[in-house]
């Protein structure tokens, strides 16, 4: 395959068959995406730059999609967590309902919760537990809360009996002794 000004410069003797020859193959290999062989003295240490530069970027990627699956694999287990925690509530909770309002602080809001005089009762000493459930909350018995506890701790809400009560001087307690506090008084 040889180009027109190849053929004049052949008629006219200034180039030789063998030349023209050679172009057209060097041509024909660039067309094709290949390159002639590099020199193996003027790339040798050329190459070894490239090779370490190639596996210094390959050990880095490496490490990137390792953070990466650990960040997943926790995001997971997390996940997951909240999802036992939100089953042992549901099957552990006391039927919602009462005729009296329990309030109780839930980071910086009164929230309240109808409970009956029993439970009520039964969540000033510690026996019964609050948790946030969803958007709501829900009253479940200490042993239930345990376990909640274990997979989130941010889930319960109210445990008096982990609570501790605010450091009472005596002094305090002598000059509120003097007043009486009725009997009936529910906050």
């Amino acid at each position: 395959m040889r180009n027109a000004l190849q053929e004049q410069l052949l008629k006219a003797g200034l180039a030789k068959k063998s030349k023209v020859d050679q172009v057209a193959r060097e041509q024909a290999k660039q067309r094709q995406g290949k390159a002639p062989k590099p020199d193996a003295t003027a790339d040798a240490d050329a190459g070894v730059d490239m090779a370490a530069e190639a596996e210094r970027q390959r050990q880095a990627r490496v490490e990137r999609d390792r953070a990466l699956a650990a960040e997943r694999n926790a995001q997971a287990r997390a996940a997951e967590q909240r999802a036992q925690a939100r089953q042992i509530i549901e099957q552990g909770r006391l039927p919602p309902g009462g005729e009296i309002e329990y309030r109780f602080t839930d980071g910086k809001a009164i929230r309240s919760v109808l409970v009956t005089s029993q439970v009520r009762a039964q969540l000033a000493k510690g026996a019964l537990v609050i948790v946030r459930l969803d958007q709501g909350y829900a009253v479940v018995p200490r042993a239930v809360a345990e376990k909640v506890e274990a997979r989130d701790a941010s889930l319960v809400v109210v445990d008096h009996a982990r609570t501790p009560e605010p450091a009472a001087d005596a002094a305090d307690d002598a000059y509120y002794s003097r007043f009486q506090v009725p009997d009936d008084l529910v906050w």
